[in-house]
């Protein structure tokens, strides 16, 4: 048993959207959470630790986007041994972090209130049911691209194949896609020729990734890229299987959590960032 004190109990837990822009799309997600770390302690956040021989920094991650993706709606949570600011947590990490790894919104985790009859907020996890995704098709004009997006959409499956940890797997991409169409009014803000694909994907196992629907593009239509796609993740979040749209996952923890400071009376008023609702362009000018 290792000896000596035990850590600090967490007494508040913040979950927070951050970006991941421009150039540090390549960075792999063990150096963001390296580079997340180390921006803690600049920060003078006091984060809580585990326990034993190497204890580690209490920050975990949820859906986390692959490597060379860009994404408005990545997902960290970290527990907290002194309750602090959400605001002031948001502007002090965001200061400590590379241009490119931005924090966009931090919310208290909504544990619920004793005597409530409300149900609680629930695990984050299964809050994150589908991703929003924005591809920039360089070299594709956008009749071809609207074109073989209608193909896709009126297939009943659409079969591929991809290597995975547990072999070669085949999957139907079609049925994990809810919505997909062309943007033609980013498209026509480019000065480029390329073709701008929005699609809402679920998540499934095996996870179906943008690429995986390109290929299936490949299959249903020959559209075949001359240039590597750039690809942005624009939201994640609950499904609304009405609308086919994306709802906010920090939303039940602002219902529960409780308010803090200026924040608290500001907030039914100020505009937060929506699912899809980008606050760059990196996507489309990367």
């Amino acid at each position: 048993m290792p000896e000596g004190p035990a850590p600090a109990p967490v007494t508040q837990r913040l979950r927070v959207r951050y970006a991941k822009r421009g150039r540090l799309r390549f960075t792999s997600h063990r150096d963001i959470s390296r580079a997340v770390e180390r921006a803690v302690r600049r920060a003078g956040i006091p984060v809580a630790f585990s326990g034993g021989f190497t204890p580690h920094p209490k920050i975990s991650y949820a859906g986390a986007a692959a490597t060379g993706v860009a994404s408005e709606a990545e997902y960290l949570e970290i527990g907290l041994t002194e309750t602090r600011d959400p605001a002031r947590v948001r502007a002090d990490l965001d200061a400590a972090l590379p241009p490119g790894l931005d924090i966009v919104d931090v919310v208290p985790v909504g544990e619920g209130r004793a005597g409530d009859a409300r149900p609680r907020a629930g695990a984050f996890a299964d809050r994150l049911e589908a991703s929003e995704w924005r591809i920039r098709l360089d070299g594709v004009s956008s009749d071809d691209a609207t074109a073989a997006v209608a193909a896709f959409m009126a297939a009943g499956s659409i079969e591929v194949e991809r290597l995975t940890k547990k072999g070669l797997r085949r999957f139907d991409v079609r049925a994990a896609v809810s919505a997909f169409e062309p943007d033609r009014r980013v498209a026509e803000a480019i000065d480029a020729p390329c073709a701008i694909l929005r699609m809402v994907v679920r998540h499934s196992t095996p996870a179906v990734r943008p690429d995986d629907i390109l290929t299936g593009l490949r299959q249903v239509a020959d559209l075949a890229p001359p240039s590597p796609p750039l690809v942005t993740r624009l939201a994640q979040g609950p499904l609304d299987a009405d609308t086919g749209g994306l709802a906010d996952p920090l939303d039940p923890d602002r219902e529960f959590g409780p308010a803090f400071g200026d924040d608290a009376e500001t907030a039914r008023g100020q505009e937060r960032p929506r699912p899809g609702d980008a606050a760059s362009v990196d996507a489309v000018s990367a």
